[in-house]
């Protein structure tokens, strides 16, 4: 097709030689070119090389130039990925594709044609959080508002969370406004926007959100634009947020020629704002719509997708879709029960040697953990026994931020001299301390040769500072004295904590009330954990120090290990997914904040994460974890009991011989003591009772210990028959004892040291 030639549609056309190389559904795919078309994607059925295919034959074909399509990612590398894929198909005929790319970074060159439309110049600024966070401080502090009880970074989630639902100022409800200062929501948000307008600047939401604006208010801007685009593509459909839904939909109106791909069942990322409506929606916002399956998979086994489709078949909003393949049947699932999170992580790094010794390479390894907070375990051990690792996604564990604050603090009361941990922490949290008073105390270390600390608490008792500088200063050192004193009198562990606690760094996190921050307590709650198995502060921050030293950058094989949500578009031979206990996955925050909806994308993050295994996928659990130093029993997921027993095969024993329950069943420490034993069917456990108080957000403490017996009752071993009342035996933990009362599988036993305790009897063996 030559520059001057106009573009053709030539009905009959043979299928390209690309598409050929295509199966069927994939196919069809690509050569249903006119009117809507859902292409629903599953996991690992080759959507890429569907959509760039079907790039590429709009263009082949004459259908439309380049630029007549409108082609949109969430990601400039899948921008990237699909322009080079188009290239290599068409080569020479592609001459450019200007409207290729992200949503925002396609909406910030509309945004330069039209800016004059809300208020802008066409140079306008795009700011990035920084510059959001600090005008945001300064209209809280110019309207007499106290920044740490409404924490700037507080307002910035609100309002970026606004924008994605495609609300301006006067679209806020009374409950919005609400959620901010007590009913000023609303006047902040215009504020922000004002001041944003006066600077020409926008900040990342106001790109889309602009642009929706002006296709409302400027019907012949939308109509250019409807012409323009004679074709629309759209990738992971089932991310975008309701702005990116209201613009496309928008778009699409007159020619109706789009095309979008996705899977509802990997929609995982509504924190962010994306709504799995959009996609499940789709043939009722464009009626006619031609729905495609792609549901051949590529990637994994048939144990695998065939584990991960009938776990995903527990959700009720979703397209029905089956992943099959050509793909040998390779091993079923491992589901291993073990004592607690150390044992995970040491059982875990057992397997991971042994697949080495295999001949596996470490880079087709992954651990895909629900929380950040989960890593710490496995740095630890895999430092402990040497295999090399990557944290994907985010920093190591003892690298984050939060934690190195709290270690900087740590380290003052260890060592007052440690000008560096210092520096990094006496305005953290914000105290009013500024780089005048910094530079001031440094000035005075260096005159007196004194450590910065010393120097700033000498300089506090002068004139030299202004007198709140010299108050704050004062009080912060008193602290650490105050502190220094108690940690010969308490445990590391709860030394952090009150630490945390008095210094308002707890409450900073709480103030800020985002997703980030409660992370970030997650993370500090997992570091006092850790802190609980050392005996003095020095031996804790000696342990840090060779922790942080070790650096297996440079080493050409390592372990990833990573969130869930960050794993997802990636694949691994081997597959660990530890912490499938309840309360950790599912997350029962987020059970807690969305009730059914938020359980049903926490099983949707558990097929993302299945899914990502190639040819082994194991999965952990722990009968116990240790929380804010406490030990805690758990029970295993819900998920577990909906993987569908002939994919998967559950490890009984753990290590010694004990049982998969390995828990301490005291009266008190038992949830299920005073339950029923009899355990509901399916369709009684999910009634219309239980999805009614999931909806709320919420379920009474009967309802929740009936789900934790019935998921208990699933694993539940047999009597042992060698055991009786009166005989003597060992428990690894009470010791010695006799045997006073059994029922079923439970025995009381009278411990010599321990007192009377109800257990289950594989965890005890005869004395001899």
């Amino acid at each position: 097709m030559t520059r001057d030639a106009q573009p053709q549609s030539p009905e009959g056309a043979p299928v390209p030689a690309y598409a050929a190389r295509l199966n069927p559904p994939q196919r069809e795919a690509v050569v249903t070119t006119e009117g809507p078309v859902l292409m629903l994607a599953g996991a690992g059925t080759g959507k890429t090389a569907a959509l760039t295919s079907r790039l590429a034959h709009l263009v082949a074909t004459g259908r439309a130039w380049p630029s007549q399509i409108l082609c949109v990612t969430f990601t400039n590398k899948a921008a990237r990925e699909m322009r080079e894929r188009v290239t290599g198909h068409l080569g020479e005929a592609v001459e450019g594709m200007p409207w290729l790319g992200t949503f925002h970074s396609i909406c910030a060159k509309m945004l330069r044609r039209h800016a004059e439309l809300v208020g802008l110049e066409s140079n306008y600024t795009i700011i990035d959080t920084d510059d959001q966070l600090r005008l945001l401080k300064q209209l809280i502090t110019q309207n007499d508002l106290d920044e740490k009880r409404w924490p700037a970074r507080q307002l910035a989630g609100l309002i970026d969370r606004w924008k994605n639902r495609g609300l301006n100022p006067e679209d806020l409800d009374a409950v919005e406004n609400e959620s901010y200062a007590n009913g000023r929501g609303q006047q902040f948000y215009r504020l922000y926007q004002d001041r944003l307008k006066a600077l020409n600047a926008c900040d990342f939401g106001d790109l889309m959100l602009h642009m929706l604006n002006i296709f409302r208010r400027e019907r012949e801007v939308l109509e250019d634009y409807q012409r323009r685009f004679k074709y629309i593509l759209v990738d992971e459909y089932q991310d975008t947020n309701a702005v990116q839904y209201l613009w496309l939909r928008l778009l699409a109106q007159s020619h109706k020629n789009i095309c979008v791909v996705g899977d509802d069942d990997q929609s995982i990322y509504s924190w962010r704002g994306a709504e799995v409506a959009n996609i499940l929606r789709f043939e009722k916002d464009f009626p006619g719509a031609k729905v495609i399956k792609l549901e051949q998979n590529y990637r994994s086994t048939p144990h695998i997708l065939g584990a991960a489709s009938g776990l995903i078949s527990a959700n009720s909003q979703r397209h029905d879709k089956t992943l099959w393949t050509e793909h040998n049947h390779g091993e079923k699932l491992r589901v291993v029960g073990v004592w607690d999170a150390p044992e995970e992580a040491r059982r875990v790094g057992e397997e991971i040697e042994r697949l080495e010794g295999e001949g596996a390479a470490l880079n087709q390894v992954a651990i895909l953990v629900r929380a950040q907070y989960q890593t710490r375990e496995f740095e630890d051990r895999f430092i402990q026994v040497g295999i090399n690792y990557r944290i994907v996604g985010g920093f190591r564990f003892y690298e984050r931020a939060e934690i190195r604050d709290a270690l900087a603090y740590l380290r003052v009361i260890a060592q007052p001299q440690d000008d560096l941990a210092f520096e990094r922490i006496y305005n953290q949290p914000k105290r009013g301390l500024g780089a005048k008073t910094l530079e001031k105390m440094h000035q005075h270390a260096r005159r007196t040769g004194m450590p910065l600390a010393a120097a700033s608490l000498q300089l506090a008792d002068s004139d030299e500072l202004p007198t709140r500088a010299a108050t704050t200063i004062g009080a912060l050192l008193r602290q650490f004295l105050h502190w220094r004193e108690q940690a010969e009198l308490v445990t590391p562990a709860d030394l952090l904590r009150m630490v945390l606690d008095e210094s308002g760094y707890s409450d900073m996190l709480q103030k800020e009330r985002t997703a980030e921050s409660a992370g970030r307590m997650e993370n500090l709650s997992e570091l006092a954990r850790a802190m609980e198995e050392y005996e003095t502060l020095g031996d804790f921050l000696e342990h840090v120090s060779l922790v942080m030293d070790n650096d297996a950058a440079d080493a050409e094989e390592t372990v990833t290990i990573m969130t869930m949500h960050a794993a997802k578009g990636l694949e691994f031979d081997h597959v660990f997914l530890p912490g499938w206990e309840e309360g950790v996955f599912p997350s029962q925050r987020a059970i807690d904040e969305g009730g059914l909806a938020s359980l049903e994308e926490e099983r949707r993050l558990a097929y993302v994460a299945i899914t990502r295994a190639r040819r082994r996928c194991s999965i952990f659990h722990a009968a116990n974890r240790r929380i804010y130093g406490q030990w805690t029993s758990s029970i295993p997921s819900r998920f577990i009991e909906e993987l569908p027993a002939e994919h998967i095969d559950q490890e009984t024993t753990l290590t010694g011989g004990a049982s998969l329950w390995r828990a301490n069943w005291t009266e008190q420490e038992d949830p299920f003591a005073h339950v029923s034993q009899s355990r509901p069917d399916r369709s009684t456990a999910r009634g219309p009772g239980w999805q009614r108080a999931l909806a709320t957000g919420y379920e009474t403490r009967p309802a929740r210990v009936q789900e934790n017996k019935r998921s208990a009752a699933s694993f539940a071993a047999k009597p042992r028959g060698d055991i009786a009342i009166g005989q003597r035996v060992f428990h690894e933990k009470f010791g010695y004892g006799n045997v006073i009362d059994q029922e079923g599988n439970k025995l009381e036993i009278e411990f010599e040291h321990a007192g009377t305790k109800r257990v289950i009897d594989s965890f005890v063996k005869l004395a001899d």
